[in-house]
């Protein structure tokens, strides 16, 4: 299936990457959710599920037995079916095959749900805020979108017949990621004030990110002992090459296949007394022993190429953009988690249908003998599958 058609709206991908957005009150009788007194009907609920159940087929033009609690008739029945125990092993039990089937329930119920609870809370705070997408704006997004997947028009009537979902429900769909869309840019506009001050405060804490160290490109010998470096030393200002002497007694692996050459060596990187003697020492001089806890070295300074520092203004450009980009990350960090307690009080589920987004829902208790897991940021990614 193709990406702007998945199951579940790309709206973690739009604005709220930082939440998973997936799923009694005063619920209407024919409702399993109610979100702000709008309720998701039990009609709507199933026809999304067999969507679901399409997108999750494992094989193409298949039609997938939807999973009905409580006695899975016709999934006990379809993976009966298609089971093909290996030779000599059992078939799985109707037992087995039913708690398989309950598992597949839940997960598409979770999933169901999580997208028609996120739709109706996108659209609600969409009109709390203002933010508008007219029927003229979702049309043309649905035909472009639609003339990129389907260059034909009989590959998205199969698109229609094999995903289950009508032109509607792809319309929806296609509302919800430009309001969501709309949403994030209205709330980070709001968070694109830097200010100089800002920016000057930035530069003078953070020097080294806007300067180029000076560095020097070496020829270098490492030796065991002191004597070894006097009479290497001493082989090189007699006339022998350096490079000669190099890969016949030096013990640095990083140079001596090299010849001695060590390039772009920049203060610091070096031993505390190597690095000292390089940066203090003269072009085309040899330099040392110098006793390091590696050895002794001696070295020529071939070629230095001097550091530089952008000047505030210079650096004004890129710092503004990284402090704009940090305030509107802050910004829609605390949007979100403000939009999900928000709406997540105002969200009713009907028993059998309680999900994480529901206000009713109570985390399950993590076992003693675990270590729970540190919480982070999820988004709904259903499985997608090509029509192509």
């Amino acid at each position: 299936m193709p990406r702007a058609f998945r199951i579940v709206p790309a709206l973690g991908a739009v604005l709220f990457a930082l939440v998973g957005l997936s799923a009694c009150g005063g619920i209407p009788g024919n409702a399993v959710v109610s979100v702000d007194g709008k309720s998701i009907t039990k009609d709507t609920f199933n026809h999304w599920m067999s969507v679901a159940a399409a997108s999750s087929a494992t094989a193409p033009g298949t039609k997938p037995a939807i999973p009905v609690p409580p006695k899975y008739t016709a999934c006990i029945a379809t993976a009966k079916a298609a089971a093909k125990p290996a030779k000599g092993q059992a078939p799985p039990t109707e037992a087995a095959l039913k708690s398989q089937c309950a598992q597949q329930y839940k997960s598409l119920q979770q999933e169901v749900l999580g997208f028609l609870i996120s739709s109706n809370w996108v659209i609600g705070e969409a009109k709390s805020l203002g933010v508008k997408i007219s029927d003229k704006e979702v049309k043309k997004q649905f035909e472009k979108i639609k003339s990129q997947q389907f260059p034909k028009a009989a590959e998205f009537e199969k698109f229609l017949k094999t995903s289950g979902q009508s032109v509607s429900d792809l319309l929806l769909r296609v509302k919800l990621n430009l309001l969501s869309q709309k949403i994030q840019q209205k709330i980070v506009k709001q968070k694109s004030k830097v200010t100089q001050a800002q920016i000057a405060k930035y530069y003078k804490e953070n020097p080294k990110r806007f300067g180029v160290a000076e560095k020097r490109n070496l020829l270098i010998i490492l030796t065991k002992t002191e004597g070894q470096a006097k009479k290497a030393k001493q082989e090189i200002e007699s006339g022998k090459s350096f490079e000669s002497v190099a890969k016949r007694v030096s013990i640095d692996p990083a140079s001596k296949s090299n010849g001695g050459k060590l390039a772009g060596v920049v203060k610091g990187q070096e031993e505390k007394s190597l690095d000292a003697a390089v940066f203090s020492a003269k072009k085309n001089v040899l330099t040392g022993p110098i006793k390091t806890p590696f050895g002794y070295y001696i070295f020529e300074v071939q070629t230095i190429a001097p550091g530089s520092q952008q000047t505030l203004k210079q650096a004004e450009a890129s710092i503004k953009s990284q402090l704009t980009a940090t305030q509107q990350q802050a910004a829609l960090s605390k949007f979100v988690k403000d939009f999900k307690k928000k709406w997540m009080s105002k969200t009713d589920c009907r028993a059998g249908y309680v999900v994480s987004d529901c206000k009713q829902y109570k985390a399950p208790k993590t076992p003693s003998t675990s270590t729970p897991a540190t919480p982070t940021p999820t988004t709904t990614t259903p499985a997608t599958t090509s029509t192509k």
